[in-house]
């Protein structure tokens, strides 16, 4: 069985000095390895095969044989990592609670504990007879979102 460990370190390797950075990596029973990375302004196919290749390069198939896929986050798949937070910070995104409620909007900022949102909603001001349409900022801990994505606009 392939050594998830000996993979983190050609993954490590392959990084160091770059901006890309890794979101997850998992090593099957059967040999099968995955490695996803990010960027702020998206994974190129050529770096995924540069990655590719380096990792072979650095586990032999003649010790084992293994299959090995190597690709982006995907763009709109949630969130799985702190980073993907942070570049996204100033983009549209939309966040699930663990209660089922779907927030859309703005990504303000992001913190250890969570994140802020920068949601549309129907505010009533005082002094006027209907409510208006204003940016409220809506605070949200990881441990209560179910998940949270990229909002793509067409």
């Amino acid at each position: 069985m392939i050594n998830k460990s000996s993979v983190q370190e050609a993954v490590d390797a392959w990084l160091e000095g770059k901006d890309y950075f890794l979101v997850e990596l998992s090593v099957s029973p059967d040999d099968r390895i995955v490695v996803e990375i990010d960027h702020a302004d998206g994974v190129w196919i050529e770096d995924c095969a540069d990655l590719s290749r380096f990792i072979e390069s650095r586990i032999s198939r003649e010790e084992e044989d293994y299959e090995l896929e190597v690709g982006s986050a995907g763009l709109g798949q949630p969130f799985r990592v702190h980073r993907q937070y942070e570049i996204h910070v100033g983009k549209p995104v939309e966040t699930q609670g663990k209660d089922g409620k779907k927030y859309r909007g703005t990504l303000l900022a992001v913190d250890d504990e969570g994140f802020e949102l920068g949601v549309m909603q129907k505010v009533r001001e005082e002094g006027k007879k209907r409510p208006v349409m204003k940016e409220v900022t809506m605070r949200f801990a990881f441990d209560d979102t179910a998940y949270t994505k990229y909002l793509i606009k067409i």
